[in-house]
């Protein structure tokens, strides 16, 4: 898949391809897959419904440390409310297009849902509205919100650690979305899979807090440092020449789902076993180090 802001290009920023990756070494798979057990990420959903919000907070929020936690009692929906597949919330990183400094988010939701009725009852969730109305609603400036069902019908799972990057796009006026969606799938297909990158994308279909962006795409990479190789190729400038004439405007942004801290001791023992051929006992000793 290529490179979502390959995609959904920003006329004035450089085209992106994802790097090419070396493979995961045995200790590295084990030990993100024990990092996204202990994040409030679950096995990845096959056809995710994907469900963003970007914040704008009031300076005086992240300065008090409102903002903190406003995302700490986001976070905690993980485990309050049945039918989170995944979710995050966090800072931007940075904005990468005029749209998104001119809407300027500083922070994030997002999370996945197997369904729609899932995500309709993650809404009315009375923990959910508690965290609304008592922490995001008295903290933001704004707030804009899209959800789609992925397209690509393909798991793009979101470790610990992975750098994450949005895009949102309106449509020229008389484009359709459905042409737009093939468009896409055609353009990530003719590009080639490319290591290191997981993508997602779909119609919105949530347009009342959308602020008019039809289209959202997301691509996962393992780290920053994988994100920050990306650069365009041949074969990226042909896909994008396909589907830019069909956008009138672009928003991108980045950031990083982190590692929780009280994971961090156990992941440092699990590496450590993992690193001296792991055996039976080793991994029970892995386990008592595990928070609960």
């Amino acid at each position: 898949m290529i490179c979502l802001r390959a995609v959904f290009p920003v006329a004035s920023s450089p085209l992106r391809l994802a790097s090419k990756s070396k493979p995961l070494s045995s200790s590295r798979s084990a030990l993100r897959v024990a990092a996204m057990s202990f994040s409030g990420a679950s096995p990845a959903v096959s056809a995710p419904v994907e469900h963003f919000v970007l914040i704008k907070v009031r300076p005086e929020a992240a300065a008090s440390g409102a903002a903190a936690a406003m995302v700490s009692s986001l976070q905690a929906l993980s485990t309050l409310v049945p039918g989170v597949s995944y979710i995050h919330a966090g800072p931007v990183l940075r904005l990468l297009s005029p749209a998104a400094e001119a809407l300027g988010p500083t922070h994030i939701l997002h999370s996945r849902y197997a369904t729609k009725a899932d995500l309709a009852a993650y809404a009315v969730h009375p923990a959910h509205v508690a965290a609304v109305q008592g922490h995001v609603l008295p903290n933001a400036l704004d707030t804009t919100a899209v959800d789609w069902v992925n397209a690509v019908q393909v798991p793009s799972p979101v470790a610990p650690g992975s750098a994450v990057r949005l895009t949102l796009a309106k449509v020229k006026e008389g484009v359709e979305i459905p042409h737009l969606m093939e468009k896409v799938a055609a353009a990530t297909a003719a590009a080639g899979e490319v290591n290191g990158a997981k993508v997602s994308f779909g119609e919105n279909f949530s347009p009342a807090r959308a602020k008019g962006y039809q289209a959202g795409m997301v691509a996962v990479f393992d780290s920053v440092e994988e994100l920050d190789a990306v650069e365009g190729d041949g074969k990226v400038e042909a896909a994008t020449a396909v589907v830019r004439p069909l956008l009138d405007e672009v928003l991108v942004l980045d950031f990083v789902n982190h590692i929780r801290p009280s994971v961090l001791p156990f992941l440092i023992v699990l590496q450590m076993c993992l690193s001296n051929s792991l055996n039976t006992r080793k991994l029970v000793l892995c386990a008592s180090h595990a928070p609960h």
